[in-house]
This record gives C-alpha cells, structure tokens and sequence, in this order.
C-alpha cells in the first residue's frame, strides 16, 4: 500500500476526545471548522445547514449538564451544533436528507478541527426526542429547525492515540461474497 498523504493521514489519526485543557479555541479557528462544514454537499445543494458556535459559559454548563453524555463539554468549553432548517427542504419526501446532509457537514467539522490540532466529540441530539428538545429549549432554537449533533470543541488535556479500524475482512470487490 502506498504512504497516505496528509489528507489521509488526518482520517486516520482523528479520535473524539473526551478530556479536555478548558483553554479557549480562537475565533478564526472556529470558523474554518465552520467553513469546512458548510463545504459539505447536501441534497440538490439546498444549504438548509445552519451552525450554532456555542462559547458563553453558563450554555457549556447547561448542555454539558442536560445532555447525558455530553459532559466533556464542561471542560471543552466549546459546541458546534450542527441543524437543518428544514423549511428550506423542497418537499415532505426531501426532508428525510436532512440528517445526511448535516452528518457530512459534522464530519468536515471534525476533520478541519483535527487537522487545526483541536480535538472534537460527536454526541448525538437527534433521533432522541428529550435531547432534541433539551437543545432547543436551551438555546432558542425555533420549531422548523431540527439540531442533529453537539460537537465538543476544545484542546485535548492529553495525546490520543489512533485506533487501526482497517478490517480487511469487510471489503468485498464488486459484489457481496459469501461467507463459508
């Protein structure tokens, strides 16, 4: 196999980190991560994607304490909430491409926090009724607007190893092969 480049390189050694300095991220490091996701394709390139950068202390606290597994957040001191205002959606049956669309768009978001050397932590809002509504009750987020995930931001408290998730074992070459 040929040596990965650095784009590469980036996917593979990404991890979500849960432990975190409490140092403050720069603001124009927050919004290449936000630019990288908004460069995410969505459906019929609608850009129904909005983004929620969350600094202020007393909102950290109150995610980290109402999500139940989003208390890194606390130490983080940073959130990316990633949403689709699904009025710009074309129909009822389009709507079902919002969570793709902002699951990509999450993704650039941590990839660009890695390669910046910030380290991120995906938490699921969505498909949790409670947690959907607890984020946006919490930060006013209007009824047409569906939040997808929290993303922790923030400098790690320590150096994350990469896990090898290359399993051979699951590439099939043009077609489902059998199992013996």
């Amino acid at each position: 196999m040929s040596e990965p480049n650095q784009f590469i390189k980036t996917v593979l050694t990404r991890r979500c980190v849960r432990s975190y300095t409490g140092t403050k991220v720069k603001r124009d490091d927050l919004l290449n991560m936000i630019k990288a996701g908004m460069s995410a394709p969505s459906y019929k390139d609608t850009r129904h994607r909005y983004f929620i950068v969350v600094d202020d202390p007393a909102l950290i606290q109150t995610l980290g304490d109402g999500l139940p597994y989003s208390k890194m957040l606390l130490t983080a001191k940073h959130a990316i909430i990633v949403c689709s205002d699904n009025r710009m959606l074309e129909d009822v049956a389009d709507t079902d491409y919002w969570v793709q669309d902002c699951a990509v768009a999450a993704e650039n978001i941590l990839l660009a926090a890695h390669s910046l050397g910030i380290a991120t932590c995906w938490t699921a809002a969505h498909p949790r009724p409670e947690r959907v509504a607890f984020v946006k009750h919490a930060l006013g987020i209007p009824e047409h607007v569906e939040p997808l995930c929290v993303i922790a931001v923030g400098i790690s408290a320590g150096v994350e190893k990469p896990r090898d998730k290359f399993e051979p074992e699951r590439i099939f070459w043009n077609a489902w092969e059998k199992s013996s």
